[in-house]
């Protein structure tokens, strides 16, 4: 039975790279298994566990977060900030990266697409700062970098699919991950300034920046989001909503800013639904197909397998951890954040827990592994997703050139999470005094 589940596995990942549908993949490798070594009298208990799925009140989150994101996007908030940051921050050396980065965490306290935020800054901002004489690699590192924060800053759709999973409250998830995210946004903008500093002529100031600000248009522009992102995060982390009525404050609130920028047209409307739609059939048809596929997996004896193997390992805890990131790491060049979430995840989280580690803080280091991964070539989505948006004259060699020091900063964040756990768990942990929990 043990080679029978790694072929299984096998057979899953080989479907997968070469390119077939990921639920119905999961589906079909779950049958084949499972039909053939458990007898199909064994899915009678698969309705019950899709049922538990639909009536997931945190997963109703996903598409309400992912509805806000689509409809900030067509209010063309990116561009309004973009602009408005560049005049702050345009009469320092490098200023017009920092405000790609400052854009970027406030996209992500906002959207939460990655793929959208990186399209869209690649699109707008990139000709900006190469027009200003701006290094390739510098401003390609920095958008793909910005773009990708989304991944951990809150609201994330990794962290709800996460604590989904590994049976971690959401808002706490949310709140562990505001350290680590602030922490990176700090280290790009001081790699930034440093590499200003030192190379001046790479990313100069902006001649045209003028002195004088208007600063009741920059607050008109930087209010707006600012108050969404405290409705939304604020209502979780002073317990006044769940993350998933926190949702819907936010999906609400998009729609207002929509109609403030008078872009809240039928079309754009009906857009924004269909695209939420597709994304969320998307990502609820994998986590059927991966629900039957752990199933079988776990019917097999495939999870105690895992948990043999890992036990095993030298170093015990520190092996585990050690192994699981690196697993993470390689598979998200391959696998998108769906894939590993539903299928990978499962089987490592039982394990983390027999070895008594935090499944908070094993959550925000797996958010912040895979977006690491996500932009480390040669295989990065989100250096992909640049190239597709970048000028003829960008080279993909540049943009790989350009985020091996943010993919650095990304590894020391790991490594310091690692050592102090305690700045991811700080801040659930004092919520929760305050709240008498």
């Amino acid at each position: 039975m043990t080679i029978w589940v790694l072929m299984m596995f096998v057979t899953l990942m080989v479907f997968l790279l070469l390119g077939y549908p990921v639920a119905f993949t999961l589906g079909a490798v779950a049958l084949f298994y499972g039909g053939i070594f458990l007898g199909f009298d064994f899915f009678t208990l698969l309705p019950l566990q899709i049922w538990g799925i639909m009536t997931n009140f945190t997963l109703i989150a996903v598409p309400l977060f992912v509805f806000m994101g689509v409809i900030l996007d067509r209010c063309g908030l990116a561009e309004e900030l973009l602009e408005t940051m560049g005049k702050l921050c345009g009469k320092l050396n490098g200023g017009l990266a920092l405000s790609i980065v400052i854009v970027g965490a406030m996209l992500a306290a906002t959207t939460g697409v990655v793929g959208a935020t990186v399209v869209t800054m690649g699109i707008i901002a990139l000709p900006t700062m190469l027009k200003h004489n701006y290094s390739a690699p510098l401003a390609t590192g920095t958008i793909a970098a910005s773009g990708t924060l989304g991944q951990i800053i809150p609201p994330s759709i990794i962290l709800i699919l996460l604590g989904d999973v590994m049976g971690v409250p959401v808002g706490r998830l949310f709140m562990g991950a505001v350290m680590p995210g602030l922490m990176l946004v700090g280290l790009f903008m001081s790699y930034i300034l440093i590499y200003a500093w030192y190379k001046p002529e790479a990313a100069p100031a902006l001649k045209s920046a003028s002195d004088e600000f208007n600063y009741i248009q920059i607050l008109i522009t930087l209010l707006p989001p600012l108050i969404l992102i405290l409705a939304v995060l604020g209502s979780i982390f002073f317990g006044i909503a769940s993350p998933t009525e926190s949702a819907a404050v936010g999906a609400i609130g998009s729609l207002t800013l929509a109609a403030v920028h008078k872009k809240l047209t039928l079309k754009n409307l009906n857009d924004s639904m269909q695209q939420t739609t597709k994304l969320t059939s998307m990502v609820f048809m994998i986590l059927i197909g991966a629900t039957a596929f752990g199933l079988v997996f776990r019917g097999m004896g495939g999870d105690s397998l895992v948990l043999e193997v890992m036990s095993s390992l030298p170093g015990g805890k520190w092996g585990f951890l050690l192994v699981s990131m690196l697993l993470i790491f390689v598979l998200g060049f391959f696998l998108d954040f769906l894939q590993i979430c539903f299928i990978v995840i499962p089987i490592l989280a039982p394990i983390a827990s027999q070895f008594g580690i935090d499944l908070l803080w094993f959550a925000v280091l797996i958010a912040i592994n895979l977006q690491t991964s996500f932009l480390t070539p040669p295989f990065g989505f989100s250096l992909f997703y640049l190239k597709a948006v970048a000028p003829s004259e960008v080279r993909i060699q540049d943009i790989y050139t350009g985020i091996i020091p943010f993919v650095l900063l990304q590894v020391i964040t790991i490594i310091i999470i690692v050592l102090i756990p305690d700045l991811v768990t700080w801040l659930p942990d004092l919520m929760d005094n305050i709240h008498g929990l």
